[in-house]
């Protein structure tokens, strides 16, 4: 650890508790908006920054320094466990993650093994360790992909539009569907203890393509798996958190679930989200493409949605989505500027 002071204020959000500023980091943050990370691209791939923790310590950390985020995010791909179960999977630019032996039967998915993060990750392990015992000032959030979206791409074979692969064998494999929920969950279980226990202080869990289920399906074919995750974490005592794209209609569900935070993305305003019943910490929301206006736009959008999401403790800025390769660096390094003096101001002003 370094000799600065440890900012907690992101953990202390995630737990409900008062802050003199709102908190803010940025999904994606570490990546495609930022030149230096371009550069390191242009020699490695993404499976191969990975797998040298000096080098992705430094991916991770870049914009804990460059915009002054209250948290940093590990840099990886919710892909990198899937080799150590026995997916073919390569990450292809301008597409995403491609799988060669993608689940067809029963016996597909009987075929994959288990994680054992020590043997079979131990590059990630030992960046979290460089970053949490060595570099940041900031909590380092761990992440995993949810089983829904993990196996959407195992079935899909690769990024989808319709998800009609991955919903039909839903429906008409239930027995292989739900051994391969089983498998999943196990899998995400022993990789976020991994990391939790190498120095992560917070877990996120991305369900980006859920949102494709209704809320009758979801409660049927995934909610139980996520109970199951969760619960287990929950052991952990640390700060999780629950998000996907397009999910609105399933918020009511994650807020059942055994977690902190509630992630939104831009579709739902968080004022709507606590009049539905959203009582635990929340966070986001700002569209990612108003990061492309002009900046008075940027900075009133932002002020609406910290003065909804200020209307009670237990609220972390951070956008609906992730950031995308068009966005300046001096935005972001702007806009959180902008988030911390703002409610801080506001905070102060209300006596918090």
């Amino acid at each position: 650890m370094t000799t600065r002071t440890f900012n907690d204020t992101y953990l202390k959000a995630c737990r409900g508790e008062s802050t003199d500023h709102v908190p803010v980091w940025y999904m994606r943050q570490a990546g495609r908006s930022q030149p230096e990370y371009r550069k390191i691209k242009e020699k490695y791939s993404l499976f191969e920054i990975t797998h040298q923790p000096e080098l992705c310590a430094y991916v991770t950390k870049l914009p804990v320094d460059q915009y002054d985020v209250d948290a940093a995010i590990l840099y990886k791909d919710i892909m990198s466990p899937l080799p150590a179960i026995g997916v073919d999977v390569e990450i292809v630019g301008g597409i995403g993650p491609v799988i060669s032996n993608r689940i067809q039967s029963l016996a597909d998915v009987e075929k994959l093994g288990e994680i054992n993060p020590e043997v079979d990750v131990p590059y990630v392990l030992e960046t979290i360790r460089l970053l949490t015992q060595e570099q940041l000032n900031v909590p380092l959030i761990g992440f995993a992909g949810a089983p829904f979206t993990i196996a959407s791409y195992m079935i899909e074979g690769g990024p989808s539009k319709g998800y009609h692969r991955t919903k039909a064998f839903m429906y008409a494999e239930p027995k292989a569907w739900f051994l391969l929920m089983d498998k999943l969950a196990e899998m995400t279980i022993t990789y976020a203890r991994a990391q939790i226990h190498a120095g992560a202080k917070a877990f996120q869990i991305f369900d980006s393509w859920v949102g494709q289920l209704n809320v009758a399906d979801y409660r049927v074919f995934i909610k139980p798996t996520m109970e199951r995750i969760f619960s287990a974490l929950r052991a952990e005592n640390v700060p999780l958190t629950m998000f996907g794209v397009g999910a609105s209609h399933l918020v009511n569900d994650w807020h059942d679930l055994p977690l902190d935070v509630v992630g939104l993305d831009w579709r739902l305003p968080i004022q709507e989200a606590r009049a539905k019943g959203i009582t635990k910490s929340v966070m986001g929301n700002l569209d990612p493409s108003i990061l492309l206006a002009p900046w008075a736009v940027i900075e009133e959008r932002a002020k609406e949605i910290l003065d909804q999401g200020m209307n009670q403790p237990g609220y972390i800025f951070n956008l609906g989505h992730g950031v995308f390769p068009e966005v300046q660096v001096e935005t972001l390094k702007r806009l959180t500027a902008f988030v911390h003096d703002y409610s801080k101001n506001q905070i102060s002003k209300r006596g918090n």
